[in-house]
């Protein structure tokens, strides 16, 4: 009894997966309904696609149905290739040889027809029929002491399946008669099974792309695909690409035969995008093609393509791939401080993104803000880019503090005094004896410019020394905190700090084109703003 059952489920389980499964032909051929003898050909008659007046003894419907389906055809040693099943009936008169049948791919515009035509002697043969079944029908309807009886037209029925597709084609399939009557004329589109199918997809070599294997060398920069042995199989085409809107070539495209001796293909690349796709394909008609994106999570190296322009004092970022997100500036006035974004500084991150003119200075960051998270790259950081430097040290008038400013190129600086807060931003008030000082000189060991503020509210507890760059359009502000005042009582008016007297070395100006620019941590030391260091406070760009 439990035999008898397992046999019942093994026997519907089959039967479900042949209802399942795409059919199969042997080969694609045509067929006519009993009685009719016809004949298929390629169409590639334009004179077809101009119709002509239905005539009055032709009443419609003339075209009863159109049906698509999808069957596939198998090689004995090979893979199997789709082919799109065409069934359609048509009433047949005496002024019809036959019909037509186009499909055009949604994708490429390629048409291909094939008529089909009955054959004079058939269609003669045919009519002889429709006469004395007609007068027979008559007669069984009781329709007595007629003298004529109406003819009722043959209906031909029509099967047709070769029609070469591909995997996952949208065609537009029209069908049509022959001659074309003008309104006689039935159209349907129609979507060919994808790999989602899982017989198309185990059966059909379009969908072997989706398993090709591959491993990333990135020792190496390359990437290795294996390619299945597939005797009697179509060739494949493969190679990379940067995935936009379409799939832009990123390498060469190669080609491997069915009968290569070596499976193995090496795609060298360049660098390491999220939107580098390996595409690969078969070499038929209407190929699918698959991508693979090995780097699709490495975001980071999209951070990388930033640039400064010394001629302009620009700093600009292109994006290598699609993003979605924003990019901006912002000040980060500590190595482990929150970069706080400039305002007026933010950007749609989906193009190419400029600044100018900025400011050289290493706390001058990017932002890169994404659904993923944020980045922060910070390209001055690396040593050589033209900084200025703010120092404090006592004025000839002990009532006072000198506020200096060096500078490897000219330069305009505001000087304000800011009192910290509980909460963020400084509350900041522009000095009266001088907010704007000249150009300052171009080379730091000269003479800097500088403004003198009384010494009184300069030397508070929660009182900062802010100054800032005025003559760029983005610059944030370098701020001295707390400073110790009591130490220059003890040591004289005189004392000045570590950083006097030391020379940054800057590369040739000739030297200064355009440059590539990444993120180092730079360190330095004293009473100079932009540095770590006790005496200073995080700082924010807002004033």
């Amino acid at each position: 009894m439990l035999a008898g059952g397992a046999v019942a489920l093994l026997s519907l389980t089959w039967s479900a997966y042949q209802s399942l499964a795409v059919p199969r032909v042997s080969e694609c051929g045509l067929s006519c309904s009993q009685g009719f003898i016809c004949k298929s050909r390629r169409s590639r008659n334009i004179l077809n696609s101009f119709c002509r007046p239905l005539p009055e003894s032709v009443a419609p419907p003339v075209l009863g149905a159109l049906t698509l389906s999808t069957v596939m055809k198998c090689a004995p040693r090979g893979g199997c290739s789709l082919l799109l099943d065409v069934r359609a009936s048509l009433t047949l008169h005496k002024s019809l040889r036959g019909l037509e049948a186009c499909s055009m791919s949604l994708d490429t515009q390629e048409t291909q027809c094939h008529s089909v035509r009955v054959s004079r002697a058939s269609r003669r043969q045919q009519e002889g029929r429709q006469i004395l079944g007609s007068s027979w029908a008559g007669w069984s309807r009781g329709v007595l002491g007629s003298t004529w009886l109406t003819p009722v037209p043959a209906q031909l029925q029509v099967h047709f399946d070769c029609f070469e597709v591909g995997v996952a084609q949208s065609l537009y399939v029209t069908l049509r008669t022959v001659p074309h009557f003008c309104g006689v004329q039935l159209e349907q589109q129609y979507h060919v099974k994808d790999c989602g199918d899982e017989d198309v997809r185990s059966n059909v070599p379009d969908c072997f792309a989706r398993k090709l294997p591959y491993r990333v060398d990135r020792s190496r920069k390359v990437i290795v695909v294996q390619v299945p042995e597939a005797p009697g199989g179509p060739d494949y085409f493969m190679r990379l690409c940067l995935k936009w809107i379409a799939c832009e070539d990123a390498g060469a495209l190669v080609r491997v035969t069915a009968n290569s001796v070596s499976r193995m293909v090496s795609l060298p690349y360049s660098q390491e995008l999220p939107c580098l796709c390996l595409e690969s394909w078969s070499a038929t008609l209407d190929a699918v093609r698959t991508q693979t994106c090995p780097f699709e999570n490495d975001t980071e190296a999209l951070w990388e393509a930033i640039r400064y322009h010394p001629e302009s004092q620009a700093l600009s970022w292109e994006p290598a791939c699609p993003v979605s997100g924003h990019v901006s500036l912002c000040w980060r006035p500590d190595p482990g401080a929150q970069c706080q974004e400039l305002k007026h500084s933010v950007r749609p991150a989906h193009r190419r993104v400029q600044y100018s003119p900025v400011d050289t200075q290493p706390q001058l960051c990017l932002k890169f803000s994404t659904g993923r998270g944020f980045w922060v790259s910070c390209p001055f950081q690396r040593p050589g880019f033209p900084a200025w430097k703010m120092t404090v040290q006592p004025a000839p008038s002990r009532t006072h503090l000198r506020v200096a400013f060096s500078s490897p190129s000219p330069a305009r600086f505001q000087v304000r005094l800011c009192h910290r807060r509980e909460m963020w931003p400084f509350a900041c008030h522009g000095m009266s004896q001088a907010t704007a000082l000249s150009p300052a000189s171009a080379n730091l060991t000269a003479d800097p410019v500088f403004v003198d503020i009384p010494r009184d509210e300069a030397c508070g507890p929660d009182t900062c020394i802010q100054g800032q760059r005025t003559d760029v359009l983005f610059s944030g502000p370098q701020r001295l905190c707390a400073l110790q005042c009591g130490a220059w009582d003890v040591l004289g008016p005189r004392l000045r700090g570590p950083q006097a007297g030391r020379k940054t070395e800057l590369p040739p100006r000739g030297q200064l084109a355009e440059i590539g620019v990444s993120s180092r941590t730079s360190k330095c030391r004293g009473w100079t703003a932009g540095c770590s260091g006790d005496q200073l406070a995080p700082g924010h760009p807002e004033p």
